[in-house]
C-alpha cells in the first residue's frame, strides 16, 4: 500500500529531532589528573580507585 500524501523532509526531521547523541561525561582521574570514563580505569596509569590499580604493559613498535 503506497502513502496517501508526500512527508516532507522538515516534518520527518522534526520527529528525529530527540534522536541526536548525547555529549560524554568524562572525570578526572584522582591519581594523574588524566581524563577517563567514570568507573573505569584510567588509560593513563591504571588507577580505578584506593584499592585497585591494574598494571599496564608497555606496546612493542616493531
Amino acid at each position: 500500500m503506497l502513502p496517501k500524501k508526500k512527508i516532507s523532509k522538515a516534518r520527518t526531521r522534526t520527529r528525529r529531532s530527540h534522536h541526536a547523541l548525547g555529549a560524554t561525561n568524562y572525570s578526572l582521574c584522582a591519581k594523574c589528573g588524566n581524563a577517563k570514563l567514570p568507573h573505569a580505569a584510567c588509560d593513563k596509569c591504571g588507577y580505578v580507585n584506593s584499592k585497585i590499580t591494574l598494571e599496564l604493559g608497555k606496546e612493542e613498535t616493531s
